[in-house]
């Protein structure tokens, strides 16, 4: 089975995770605080694509990071403002940081964080800011120039942040789809093979659940120690991955205790 194409705009994708997040903050005792920081970004990026869907549609965006920046700066500066004033302590102060930088310093960083392939672990907020450009790149099927490597988005090269099962036909089991970080793009890939280091023995391949939360597992990779979280959408289909995410973060605490990365952050950083 393949997951469901892109049916809306990249700034309606954005406002329906952050309904997401705010229904699941709700109902959460242990992971309540980061679902309404997830909800107040989802919604500040949900704004900032709107923009750039409206400037595309008035001068299409190129996918060429150096070239689009300087129309889009200010906009994408509307992130780190949010966090600035939302944030955890220690990502606020590095987001008060980047507020006041100067023009040039700030797209020096985003072009770097673009061009070296550097994980949000290095640099969580650049990932952040590009988010809403490379989803309305995405949306209007305007390729972005970079790296593209196995493991990888195949469309915009980012790294998976969390992955997720689809049932598949009658006999088969669920199809798994990786969640690039990135720009959001579900892409299928092999369900024995490790995405960082691409380990296909399955014995060196544990997968570990947690009876707290049943459709979550952590698929982890004893060669290289890295892992990707995976939400089962096979018997239920509202979960949106990389919000789902978020509820079981107890799991990512348990998994950096036994030794294990995650290949990428998800939303809430870690």
């Amino acid at each position: 089975m393949t997951p469901p194409g892109p049916s809306k705009t990249a700034s309606a994708a954005f406002e329906e995770r952050g309904r997401r997040a705010e229904t699941l903050a709700r109902v959460s005792v242990s992971a309540a605080e980061p679902l309404r920081f997830a909800a107040g970004l989802l919604r500040a990026q949900a704004a900032v694509a709107a923009v750039l869907e409206a400037a595309h549609a008035a001068q299409p965006l190129t996918g060429r990071l150096e070239a689009d920046v300087r129309r889009m700066l200010g906009r994408l500066l509307e992130i780190p403002r949010f966090a600035a004033s939302a944030g955890p302590a220690p990502l606020s102060d590095e987001a008060k940081a980047r507020e006041s930088e100067a023009e040039d310093t700030a797209r020096t960083r985003l072009l770097v964080f673009w061009s070296e392939d550097r994980p949000a672990a290095e640099d969580y907020l650049s990932r952040a800011m590009l988010r809403p450009y490379v989803e309305v790149l995405r949306a209007a099927n305007v390729a972005p120039n970079r790296i593209h490597r196995h493991g990888r988005c195949p469309f915009c090269g980012g790294a998976p942040a969390v992955a997720c099962r689809r049932g598949g036909a009658e006999g088969e089991g669920a199809g798994r789809f990786l969640v690039c970080g990135l720009c959001g793009l579900e892409f299928a890939f092999n369900r024995i093979l490790c995405p960082s280091c691409f380990e296909e023995d399955p014995y060196r391949l544990p997968t570990f659940s947690s009876d707290a939360h049943p459709s979550v597992r952590l698929e982890a990779c004893e060669t290289c120690r890295r892992y990707v979280k995976s939400v089962d959408l096979s018997q239920d289909a509202r979960p949106l991955p990389e919000v789902d995410d978020l509820a079981s973060l107890s799991m990512d605490l348990w998994a950096a205790e036994q030794g294990y990365a995650r290949i990428e952050p998800g939303l809430a950083g870690m």
